[in-house]
């Protein structure tokens, strides 16, 4: 689990009345662990503190409401790409792809998420391995997505929502929030959509959405997508999309509605190649976002489009001679 979703529970569970160190004690964690996002720590210890933050709050719903109050985008960047995606079908590829930011379970050879059509209907389906011994991951992430997306649409398309667990013995809270049928002891963690659903629009313009990229970013984004030459209408282009995984030379040479081959000999004639142009600006970002020390490493690595960070880290100590890490402290 990362760090930083530790953080913010330890912070809600103390918003509700629970005692800081004593949660600390109970779930055996070191306040240092906290401070850096980038640390990874056993789940275990993370159930610990959700269940010593269940008792020492008074509340055995605790998952559900702190999946209720706290938007994904205050825990990580998964939760800003989510918000940047065009439709709920990009949302949804975006998160499956980011989601071990967050936490890594066993999901077998499965994908952690799954989207299944039954009778012009479709389920999202939480692959989450042995769910009772963490089933407030569930809970609470399903809350959390239902009620992230009411903040910026009015409509909704839940039908139901079905749990593999047991009732826990609050199921009128789940009846509040997710405000649809709740079927407990289910053949799977799944929410049940109307198929349209798949099309709904995230209206927020992804370089806002972010809400991460710095002055320098911003103005160099600006720049670039005023620049007449074909490296400056390339960058341009790129920057958006790096975090989306599709920041390939057919995706650009379409946007720019030439063959790739023409890009190709364009960016030739300026003395670069669509390689060095797509490395060199992952480079001057990367250092943008490490320096300004709004995101953590890992999450820079995802957001100039590196799929494993420690591919990111040797492409960084290649560009700067240090590691990321070094980079940042």
């Amino acid at each position: 689990m990362a760090a930083g979703v530790a953080r913010v529970l330890l912070k809600f569970a103390a918003s509700k009345g629970a005692d800081q160190p004593t949660l600390l004690e109970r779930a055996g964690l070191d306040p240092e662990e906290l401070l850096d996002h980038d640390t990874r720590l056993p789940l275990a210890n993370y159930m610990a503190l959700m269940r010593a933050g269940k008792e020492l709050c008074s509340d055995p719903a605790l998952a559900l409401h702190f999946g209720e109050a706290i938007d994904m985008a205050e825990l990580s960047i998964v939760g800003l790409i989510g918000r940047a995606a065009e439709t709920t079908t990009e949302a949804f590829a975006q998160i499956n792809r980011y989601s071990r930011l967050i936490v890594e379970v066993d999901t077998g050879d499965a994908n952690r998420f799954a989207l299944t059509r039954e009778n012009g209907q479709i389920w999202f389906v939480d692959n989450l391995g042995n769910p009772a011994d963490c089933f407030e991951l569930i809970e609470g992430g399903f809350a959390r997505g239902v009620c992230s997306a009411r903040r910026f649409s009015d409509k909704t398309f839940l039908k139901a929502v079905h749990f593999t667990y047991p009732d826990p013995g609050y199921r009128a809270e789940y009846e509040r929030i997710f405000g649809v049928p709740v079927v407990f002891a289910s053949n799977r963690n799944a929410m049940l959509f109307e198929e349209d659903w798949l099309n709904q629009r995230i209206q927020i313009e992804p370089r806002y959405a972010f809400g991460i990229l710095s002055a320098h970013a911003d103005a160099l984004l600006k720049k670039l997508e005023n620049s007449k030459t074909v490296r400056g209408r390339v960058e341009g282009l790129l920057m958006p999309v790096l975090h989306t995984g599709a920041a390939n030379v057919d995706a650009i040479a379409g946007k720019l509605g030439v063959s790739r081959q023409t890009l190709f000999r364009k960016l030739k004639a300026e003395g670069v190649t669509f390689e060095r142009v797509l490395d060199q600006l992952r480079q001057t970002l990367a250092i943008d976002y490490l320096s300004a020390k709004k995101v953590s490493v890992n999450e820079t690595a995802y957001l100039v489009g590196f799929s494993d960070p420690a591919a990111f880290s040797r492409a960084f100590k290649r560009w700067t001679g240090s590691s990321p890490r070094q980079f940042k402290a």
